[in-house]
């Protein structure tokens, strides 16, 4: 196990049992206008097969699948009789052998392949063709972009097997011209670290030799000719894109700098992209001329036509043709930009394909290059020692192994009382810190032969959530189911149910979908949402809670809170048999009952919100008050939002729980019954029921066990500027059954109490 996994091998031509033939003899079916009826010599013997090819021939030398091949897609070739003829064999076309159609000429499209006259009767023909490739498709991580080239795999292979690395012939011939008198280049940008530019000359335009085109093929690529295969080619091998003008069509320059906000350019696959201030473009000094690390422009492609080539290598900002990219296109060259180049590659690839442009393009390469290079190419030194090697890999290796495993690798490396200071090569710009070089220790040593034991650690004291388990489980006896939703909302729903104007969300920089782009400042959000994708499945009585995280920055203090947020809506089962119609005093009273079990009763109140949040009905919402600190949230959500009616709460778990709470004390129930008395009294309208429970509460004392608001009456024979409350009274003593006199004399005294102090009035 190395860390490089593979998706698939096998064969780049997955087909068996196919021989080379030669057409004896081609004459119509007699039963139909398109087949024809070939006598076919394979070598040992001749074959008669039934062909429906039109290019098939006399004379033609063709691939033959015998009786019993295996062809891709599950096919069996065997012997059979079409319209009452006889037929032993199939004489086959490329893509019927499983090459993609858009690597097939057009005559392979339309018909039978045609072998040319030098292949010989009986052999391989896809040795013949060169075809008979092994391909692996390795399964990369995303840091490893050097291993995104036929070089970078040798450096793999060869630390992995303990090979030296063979080095690319790059010798080629320069012309006594100089490419400085007639080509200028202008950087225009901080976007572009290095711009390496040779000019070559009278280059022949014809197809590219068998290896190079089955090479492409093998790697996905489809050849086109062999300049632009080149290009490809040298990508391939070393891992750096490059790019071939036409210089004809230039301008004597070629200048680096970003688009122009709406600029236009139509690139080489024919369709003109609109541009932004943030896209990099390679420009002839007016107009721009390809998308820089993404795709060349149209006008300067290389054609049968062409003559004379301006070499492009250059590295472009890997985050920018990240961003054109996905804008625009993918591509084999922005996939590597992306990841990170080596910028001594830049110089080993433009040289390489000079030398390739030289031999297989008969190119007079003009002498000296056009470079601009701010680039430092120098190895980077990260120092180590022994002992932090075997404490992270948890194992012993052997000094010696240590080193031989920065050998294989080919990094430098010199001891020195035990630390080893080690010289990093540019082509690995995956490694920057020393845990990169003991996970390349650990990987090439091998982690099959690292022994596996227990880890020695001190034992601590487990620990849980116990604040979170008990609401949890509360809330959970209160009737509300629990949910779990995603943290990312989109921008738009971010903010929705909170008062807070300072606060701001977070926006991720490459969310996968809009839908999801931000992180929520609130729980409601991801509530409502359920809440709606059960209502379109018409299921209306929603009762549901969640605690999790939401986010958001305050000035420069990220901000990350624990939340309780909870939704009802419709009818509220709150026991076998018990239901309700949701509204504002359900809530309430679910939050009532929840504050009271933390422990907390007698010191929270409900208050009216300092700001509103638009999402909330502004006659019925209140801000949720602990020890004069604002903790929470609840309401009726605004009708324009939600056309039924719609509760929520939010409470902030991180501010409610560092609220110090004492033991809970527990009153045993009394056996003497309770007596209830109501009580009604006219007040002014601004006087909260809070305060009235207060006042009421102190007056009575401890006889007294519960309070209960039953009716608000406002109307007739009531001052408009007054309201009337009734409350439900209960009383009780745990060591006898108390009298009329008892009970009446408590009465007198709240009546008193808030006569006094609320201006009340007995109602009559």
């Amino acid at each position: 196990m190395y860390g490089n996994e593979y998706d698939e091998a096998g064969k780049l031509i997955n087909a068996t049992k196919l021989v080379i033939g030669e057409v004896l003899e081609c004459t119509m079916h007699p039963d139909s206008d398109h087949l024809h009826l070939c006598k076919v010599n394979i070598g040992e013997e001749v074959l008669n097969i039934v062909c429906g090819a039109p290019n098939v021939r006399k004379g033609l030398k063709v691939i033959v699948a015998l009786e019993g091949a295996e062809l891709p897609g599950g096919i069996t070739i065997k012997k059979g009789t079409i319209r009452g003829e006889e037929s032993n064999g199939m004489i086959c076309s490329m893509q019927e052998l499983g090459l993609e159609s858009k690597f097939l000429t057009d005559a392979d499209k339309n018909g039978i392949h045609e072998l040319p006259q030098e292949a010989k009767i009986g052999e391989d023909p896809i040795k013949f063709l060169e075809l008979d490739d092994e391909v692996i498709d390795f399964e990369l991580t995303a840091n490893r972009g050097d291993l995104l080239s036929i070089l970078g795999m040798a450096y793999e292979i060869g630390a992995i097997y303990d090979k030296k690395v063979k080095d690319f012939d790059v010798s080629y011939k320069e012309n006594n011209e100089d490419i400085n008198d007639t080509f200028k280049l202008n950087i225009a940008t901080d976007n572009c670290s290095i711009f390496l530019s040779k000019k070559v000359k009278n280059v022949t335009i014809k197809e590219s030799p068998a290896f190079i085109k089955n090479r492409l093929i093998a790697s996905g690529i489809r050849p086109i000719n062999n300049v632009v295969d080149i290009s490809n080619y040298v990508m391939l091998e070393t891992g750096q894109p490059l790019h071939f003008y036409d210089a004809d069509t230039l301008k004597g320059m070629l200048e680096v700098r970003m688009a122009k906000e709406d600029e236009t350019l139509t690139t080489l696959d024919g369709i003109e992209r609109k541009l932004s201030k943030d896209d990099i473009v390679i420009s002839d000094g007016t107009r721009a001329i390809g998308l820089a690390g993404v795709m060349g422009g149209l006008d300067t492609e290389i054609e049968d036509t062409t003559k004379n080539i301006i070499i492009e290598a250059a590295i472009f900002n890997s985050v920018k043709v990240r961003y054109t990219s996905k804008k625009i296109l993918r591509s084999e060259a922005s996939s590597r930009f992306e990841k990170g180049l080596d910028p001594n590659r830049t110089y080993l690839a433009i040289n390489r394909a000079c030398h390739l442009l030289e031999k297989y393009a008969d190119a007079q390469i003009v002498g000296e290059m056009v470079a601009y290079d701010i680039t430092n190419k120098d190895d980077k030194k990260i120092d180590i020692t022994f002992k932090k090697i075997n404490d992270i890999l948890g194992f012993i290796i052997p000094e010696e192994s240590v080193l031989d495993a920065f050998r294989r690798l080919g990094f430098k490396y010199e001891v020195k009382d035990g630390t080893i200071s080690v010289l990093v090569p540019t082509r690995r710009i995956d490694i920057e810190i020393p845990e990169d070089l003991i996970e390349e220790v650990g990987r090439i040593y091998g982690v099959d032969n690292i022994e596996g034991k227990l880890p020695i650690m001190p034992l601590k004291t487990g620990s849980y959530d116990r604040a979170g388990r008990e609401i949890r489980n509360k809330m959970i006896a209160l009737g509300l189911n629990e949910t779990l939703s995603y943290i990312l909302v989109n921008d738009k729903e971010a903010k929705q149910f909170i008062n807070d104007d300072t606060l701001e969300t977070l926006k991720l920089l490459d969310p996968l979908t809009e839908e999801r782009n931000t992180l929520r400042a609130s729980i409601l959000p991801s509530l409502y949402k359920i809440y709606e994708y059960n209502v379109a499945r018409d299921v209306k009585d929603v009762s549901i809670f969640e605690i999790g995280k939401s986010f958001g920055k305050r000035e420069e203090n990220y901000i990350e809170e624990k939340k309780l947020g909870a939704l009802l809506s419709g009818s509220y089962y709150y026991g076998i048999g018990n239901e309700r119609k949701v509204d504002f005093y359900t809530v309430k009273g679910i939050v009532e009952e929840l504050m009271d079990y933390l422990g907390y009763a007698g010191r929270y109140s409900f208050v009216n919100p300092s700001k509103m949040p638009k999402e909330f009905h502004p006659g019925q919402v209140a801000e949720i008050n602990l020890n004069g600190e604002i903790i929470g949230i609840m309401g009726k959500v605004h009708p324009k939002k939600a056309k039924e009616d719609v509760f929520v709460f939010e409470i902030n778990l991180d501010k409610l729980l560092e609220k110090r709470t004492g033991k809970m004390k527990y009153k045993e129930i009394s056996k003497y019954p309770p007596v209830k008395k109501d009580l009604s009294i006219v007040v002014d309208k601004e006087v909260s029921n809070d305060t009235i429970s207060k006042v009421i509460k102190k007056a009575a004392g401890s006889l007294l066990m519960d309070t209960k608001l039953f009716d608000i009456y406002t109307g007739k024979g009531i001052d408009e500027t007054k309201k009337s409350m009734a409350y439900s009274l209960t009383f009780g003593a745990k060591d006898k059954t108390l009298t009329d006199e008892e009970i009446n004399a408590i009465l007198e005294k709240i009546i008193a109490s808030v006569e006094k102090e609320l201006g009340a009035e007995l109602r009559k």
